[in-house]
This record gives structure tokens, C-alpha cells and sequence, in this order.
């Protein structure tokens, strides 16, 4: 009975610590609408598995979220897939994250981030994860992880910069001559 107990409040303190993120993590892998699912099914597993959880249970945690979020959507496809041929329709995926959420221009420059290169920089800002934990999520060690952090980073400064230049060659005052200085 005791041990009852203690697995009780155990589940009950890391749901109660950690739900928050873990449902945040989630819409940002399968979007509002399924993120509750991915949330309940993360910590059923937690449950069944609480003897593997850690003491710090958040990497564990969204590293189980990101495994349900990946068979959610290989499901989403497989949906949609079946729906294309019975009705003939284009399918649409769900989006990853809540264009909202985001300034317009950081927004469309994570749009075009690939899937790996948009959760790792997520998980070290919004999650604030360390390059250790976060590598744990991503299923990669700490040196790997690092890499495509460097890379994603990267890669998300040449989108902006690219949409500034963009943005710069098309705005006309800055193509209008700069003003003369008066000669005194």
C-alpha cells in the first residue's frame, strides 16, 4: 500500500511539474489540435514506465513526447494518405507550430527550417534545455546535437538575413540616393 502511494505521488508531481511543458513541446510537433493526445499518451507512458523515469524527468519526458508526436503524424499521413484515395483530394499536413506564436519574419524563416533543425533550436530556447538534454530528446549524443544546433542556427541566420536583403533590393527608399551633404 505504501508503495501504491508513493507511485501515486510520484506520477501526480511530475504530471503536475511538468505537463506544462510537455503540452507545449507538443503543439510545437503536432500542432493544438493533437497536442492533449500527445500529452496523455507521454505521460501514460511515464506511468507504465516510472521505474526508468529519471530524477529529473523533463528530457525523459519531451524525448517520449517527440517518439508520440513522430507516430502521430506518421498516422496523420497514413490518414490523409487514405483519404487522397478514396476522395481524390490534396492532403495537408498539420502544421508544427502556431504561425501566432511567432514574429512574421522569425516565423517564416523557422517555416523553412527543416523538422530537426527547428526542434533543436526550440528545445535550447523556449524549452531551455542544455545541448545534453536536449540531445537526449533528439536521440543523439551531446556532440551530435551540438553540430546541428551550430548548423540550425546558422542556417536560421542566412533565411533572415536572405529575407532582409530580399526586403532591402524591393523597398524603394532604400534605392533612393542618399542625401548630399551640404558643402560649408
Amino acid at each position: 500500500m505504501l508503495e501504491q502511494s508513493s507511485t501515486y505521488q510520484r506520477t501526480t508531481r511530475t504530471f503536475a511539474d511538468h505537463a506544462d511543458a510537455v503540452h507545449a513541446y507538443a503543439v510545437v510537433q503536432v500542432g493544438p489540435d493533437a497536442a492533449p493526445d500527445v500529452v496523455s499518451e507521454t505521460f501514460l507512458v511515464a506511468w507504465r514506465r516510472l521505474d526508468v523515469v529519471p530524477e529529473q524527468p523533463l528530457p525523459w519526458l519531451l524525448a517520449t513526447a517527440r517518439r508520440v508526436a513522430a507516430t502521430h503524424r506518421r498516422g496523420w499521413r497514413r490518414h490523409n494518405r487514405l483519404i487522397d484515395r478514396m476522395a481524390g483530394f490534396a492532403a495537408t499536413e498539420p502544421q508544427a507550430m502556431d504561425p501566432a506564436e511567432l514574429d512574421g519574419d522569425l516565423w517564416r524563416a523557422m517555416d523553412r527550417l527543416s523538422a530537426r533543425e527547428r526542434d533543436a533550436l526550440l528545445l535550447v530556447t523556449w524549452f531551455d534545455l542544455t545541448n545534453t538534454e536536449a540531445a537526449h530528446v533528439q536521440g543523439c549524443t551531446a556532440n551530435a546535437f551540438t553540430v546541428r544546433l551550430h548548423r540550425a542556427r546558422r542556417h536560421l541566420r542566412a533565411l533572415l538575413d536572405q529575407d532582409d536583403h530580399h526586403q532591402t533590393r524591393h523597398d524603394p527608399a532604400s534605392t533612393a540616393a542618399p542625401p548630399k551633404e551640404d558643402p560649408k
